[in-house]
C-alpha cells in the first residue's frame, strides 16, 4: 500500500490497479485544439456565477455554464500555459484534466469578488480565462496527493518520460505530498472505478524559465526560447542524462532518467507535428508571434532528445 497524504490525513492506496499512462493511439491524429474534452465539452454561454475559489496562488471562481457543467475558471498568467501544456501531456497519453481557453466573456451574477476582483469587471466581462470541467466521474479525489519518489511507477518509463516532460515544457512548480501542508500540491489521483489514475493536475507554472526562486517565469516566450539551448547538459558514461532543469525541486525531476526512459517517451512525443503544437498554442490564448516561436523551441527541444536518443523523426 501507498500513502497518499490529504489534509484531513493518510488515505491508503492501493498500489494495483493504479494508472499514470495509457497508450494514446494515433497521436497525429488527434485534436489539440479541444484537447481530452473534444468539441462536445466546450464551455458553453451562458456562464453563471456559482462561488469564489480561494485555493492556490491564482484568482480562481467556480461557475455553471448553459449545459449544467460545472468549471473552476482561473485567470492570470497560468490560463494559457495550463491550457497547452495539459493537452500536450494528453496527447501523449497523461491523465489531465479537462481544460479550455476562453478567450473573452460575460458571467452572470458575480458578487462578492475578493482575490479575483482584477479579473472581473461590474458587468461580468472578463478575458483569457481557463475553465477546467468539474465532472462526477472520474472522481476526483480531493486533496489526496502522490510523491514522486514513492509511487507504483518509480523507475517506470512512464514516470520518466513525464518528469521529461515536466522539464521540456520548463514546468517549474513540482511540488507533491511533501508539500502539500505548507504550499499546496501539484499531483493529485482520480478514482475510476476500481483504478486509481495518478496524474499532474496543475500545468500553469508552464513555458517559461525553469530556474531560482528570483528566475523562474510563466508563459514567457523570450524566456523559453533563451533557455532551450540549456534543456540537456550531457550523457553521463552510466546512460544517465544531466539536465538543464532546476525548479521548486530540481532532483525530483533531474534524478536518475537514463537514455532508454527519453527513448521511450520519443515513441509517442516524437510523432507530435508542428502543426498539432500550432494548433494547441493558438487554442491556449497564444499570438501568432508566440505560435511562431513556442513552435520553434519546443521542436529544438524535441530535436535535442532525439539526438541523445539516437533517433530521427
Amino acid at each position: 500500500m501507498f500513502l497518499a497524504l490529504s489534509a484531513y490525513g493518510a488515505t491508503a492506496i492501493p498500489p494495483r490497479p493504479a494508472v499514470l499512462w495509457h497508450d494514446p493511439g494515433r497521436v497525429e491524429r488527434l485534436d489539440l485544439v479541444n484537447g481530452p474534452g473534444g468539441r462536445s465539452l466546450r464551455p458553453r454561454p451562458p456562464f453563471t456565477f456559482v462561488k469564489e475559489d480561494d485555493s492556490g496562488s491564482t484568482p480562481k471562481i467556480d461557475v455553471r455554464d448553459a449545459a449544467g457543467r460545472r468549471w473552476s475558471v482561473k485567470f492570470g498568467p497560468e490560463a494559457s500555459p495550463d491550457a497547452f501544456a495539459s493537452r500536450v501531456a494528453w496527447a501523449i497519453g497523461y491523465y489531465t484534466e479537462i481544460n479550455y481557453f476562453v478567450p473573452h466573456g460575460v458571467i452572470r451574477g458575480v458578487r462578492n469578488l475578493r482575490r479575483a476582483r482584477g479579473a472581473i469587471d461590474d458587468a461580468g466581462r472578463f478575458t483569457a480565462a481557463r475553465f477546467q470541467l468539474r465532472a462526477a466521474s472520474p472522481r476526483y479525489l480531493p486533496g489526496v496527493s502522490w510523491s514522486w519518489d514513492d509511487n507504483p511507477f518509480v523507475g517506470t518509463p512512464q514516470l520518466n518520460g513525464l518528469r521529461v516532460l515536466m522539464m521540456l515544457l520548463s514546468n517549474w512548480d513540482d511540488k507533491d505530498i511533501r508539500d502539500s501542508r505548507r504550499r499546496g500540491t501539484n499531483t493529485s489521483i482520480y478514482q475510476d472505478g476500481r483504478r486509481y489514475l495518478y496524474f499532474v493536475d496543475d500545468w500553469g507554472a508552464s513555458m517559461g524559465r525553469a530556474g531560482g526562486y528570483f528566475g523562474r517565469s510563466k508563459w514567457d516566450v523570450v524566456d523559453y526560447h533563451r533557455q532551450t539551448p540549456q534543456f540537456i547538459d550531457k550523457v553521463k558514461r552510466t546512460g544517465e542524462i544531466d539536465w538543464g532543469y532546476r525548479g521548486t525541486h530540481t532532483d525530483r525531476m533531474t534524478d536518475g532518467i537514463r537514455v532508454s526512459d527519453v527513448r521511450w517517451l520519443l515513441r509517442y512525443l516524437g510523432r507530435l507535428s508542428d502543426q498539432q503544437i500550432r494548433a494547441a498554442l493558438r487554442a491556449s490564448g497564444a499570438t501568432d508571434a508566440e505560435t511562431h516561436f513556442y513552435t520553434t523551441a519546443l521542436r529544438a527541444r524535441i530535436r535535442q532528445l532525439q539526438a541523445i536518443a539516437g533517433m530521427s523523426r
